[in-house]
């Protein structure tokens, strides 16, 4: 992978590094896509600014880490590439997708391992995408905390983020809906992780509802802690790839009525599970 030095620079302790001297168009050798594996891994987020990449190599870059998701409410696929979509808002936009905290379908019985969200077009100002690790959000748990939520496992609903989105001969099909442990094993790190967001989780199954909707909502405010966080700027033509098995994350729409314009590919993943 012919490549010049590489830059690197964290964001905060605990979340986020920007890299720079890769080229992501060129296709990775054995030992580029574990390095960067690992640069995701440790840092759970990873930005990669000054890239060029067509669908194909886009598709192609997430493929060198696994199988690509098909989104299960795809109005704004991209034209001839079911595995990409847009993601964009302008002065026709009305509501934006992903101004909630969330992690991406996790109402999929097997939910994303990760995302790789190229944007190419950017407002003059704001933009921001938060990331939040969920590593941190759980161990700042107080322990009582932790072992309550250990045995408890929660419903995730995609009606209630995708409803009016698919075409309308789509509609009257079901959308996912996933029951999945409140705090995440990471299968590669073997770190916890909570594992509940306000965009798709709707109860805890072992619970009252009242007693599930105090817990969950406890847990939304905590997750949005500044201090679990990294607020990324985006220059054009910048890729971020991120774990969706220990992060969550929220796109600021705050630019309204200027364009940002963009493609996700997202990697398949697995079933969540919780060890001790």
């Amino acid at each position: 992978m012919p490549n010049g030095t590489l830059t690197i620079r964290k964001l905060t302790p605990l979340i986020g590094v920007e890299i720079e001297g890769i080229d992501l168009s060129v296709p990775m050798d054995e030992a580029a896509r574990d390095n960067v594996r690992r640069a995701l891994l440790d840092n759970l987020v990873v930005f990669f600014p000054n890239q060029i990449l067509t669908p194909e190599e886009h598709k192609a870059l997430g493929r060198r880490f696994g199988e690509l998701h098909i989104h299960p409410a795809p109005l704004g696929t991209l034209e001839g590439h079911p595995e990409i979509m847009t993601v964009k808002a302008d002065a026709n936009t009305r509501k934006i997708a992903g101004e909630t905290w969330h992690s991406d379908v996790s109402c999929d019985a097997t939910p994303p391992l990760a995302s790789m969200l190229y944007i190419t077009e950017v407002p003059s100002t704001g933009g921001d995408t938060l990331f939040a690790s969920m590593y941190e959000a759980y161990n700042s748990l107080s322990e009582p905390m932790q072992r309550l939520l250990a045995d408890l496992t929660a419903i995730h609903d995609g009606a209630r983020n995708y409803e009016g989105r698919r075409p309308a001969r789509e509609r009257g099909s079901e959308f996912p809906h996933a029951e999945h442990p409140v705090i995440r094993t990471h299968p590669e790190t073997g770190g916890h992780a909570l594992f509940v967001n306000r965009m798709f989780t709707t109860r805890i199954v072992q619970l009252e509802p009242r007693e599930s909707e105090v817990i969950l909502e406890m847990l939304f405010r905590h997750i949005e802690n500044p201090r679990f966080q990294c607020r990324f700027h985006w220059e054009p033509n910048t890729l971020a790839f991120w774990d969706n098995r220990c992060t969550q994350h929220l796109a600021l729409w705050d630019y309204f009525p200027q364009r940002r314009y963009g493609h996700r590919v997202t990697i398949a993943g697995d079933r969540p599970f919780y060890r001790r």
